[in-house]
């Protein structure tokens, strides 16, 4: 399946089309229309500090990963937003790394080393994704954890990272649990009924995101896996908007500049607690 199918599912699942031209206005004003791919080289993202950088080969491409925590623990592969891999992104990996008793995480490069900087850049970005390559780098990064020491290895993500997340439940046999934040993956890629591994799912009840991220897409997401028969969890979060878990100082001001002004930390800590519940149960029982 052409990653342009892919899109356009998504794009027609959203009555306010995420990841469009005529979405971006909605949700982000008067969004630059300037976009071109900055590459992460250049931009202070890319600063190692406690990530190291490895190259993971898959058919025959090969990607950048970034790898932080314990040798030998749990592996979990983190997943990118539209951004790309940004502060953010590399916040959640490290949130995670540090939890107890600890997991060794790993953030695929699914862009190739490209960041968009603004809204319109983000979107070219994803525009060119191929979301079955996606898929295909999601499943090395998981046997690449599993070969290199972690027994067990789940699969998270945020927003497009979210539904690449419950993909990789459908697609990735390896995957051994899954933790999704607000995104459900178009039909065309994956069928969530189809589900392998266990799903746990957060959304704002905020979320404008239709069909994609709102609560129409959590409620769709949660019966399709009552049909599965794995394991799952769907949560919907009070006043949360998209992206709330995204809750660093640069990321709150991110979400202003967008127009999401809703602000919990209680929803972002139990939102954690769930997800530490979860890989726990999945990824460090023997």
């Amino acid at each position: 399946m052409a990653s342009s199918l892919v899109l356009r599912s998504l794009t027609s699942s959203c009555s306010v089309a995420f990841g469009t031209r005529r979405f971006l206005p909605h949700l982000f004003g008067a969004a630059t229309c300037r976009f071109f791919a900055r590459s992460m080289a250049a931009d202070s993202a890319t600063a190692s500090g406690p990530f190291r950088k490895v190259q993971i080969q898959r058919d025959d491409t090969t990607f950048d990963a970034y790898v932080a925590g314990k040798d030998n623990a749990p592996g979990i592969v983190v997943l990118q937003e539209w951004w790309g891999v940004d502060f953010e992104i590399k916040n959640h990996a490290l949130h995670i790394a540090q939890m107890n008793p600890g997991y060794r995480t790993l953030i695929p490069d699914l862009y190739r080393g490209k960041l968009g900087l603004d809204a319109a850049e983000a979107q070219h970005l994803m525009e060119g994704l191929d979301w079955q390559g996606a898929v295909k780098d999601i499943r090395a990064s998981v046997n690449w954890l599993k070969s290199t020491g972690s027994s067990k290895v789940g699969v998270t993500g945020y927003c497009m990272g979210g539904a690449l997340s419950i993909a990789s439940g459908v697609l990735v046999p390896e995957a051994d649990a899954v933790v999704a934040f607000y995104g459900v993956p178009p039909p065309q890629l994956a069928d969530p009924s189809l589900a392998k591994a266990p799903i746990q799912a957060h959304f704002g009840e905020m979320d404008n995101i239709v069909g994609f991220s709102d609560i129409s897409a959590a409620k769709a997401l949660e019966e399709k896996l009552k049909s599965s028969g794995v394991p799952y969890e769907v949560y919907i979060y009070p006043g949360c908007a998209h992206a709330f878990m995204n809750a660093s100082p640069d990321g709150i001001k991110r979400r202003k500049e967008m127009g999401m002004t809703d602000d919990d930390p209680a929803a972002v800590e139990l939102a954690w607690s769930r997800f530490s519940s979860w890989m726990g149960q999945y990824l460090l029982s023997l």
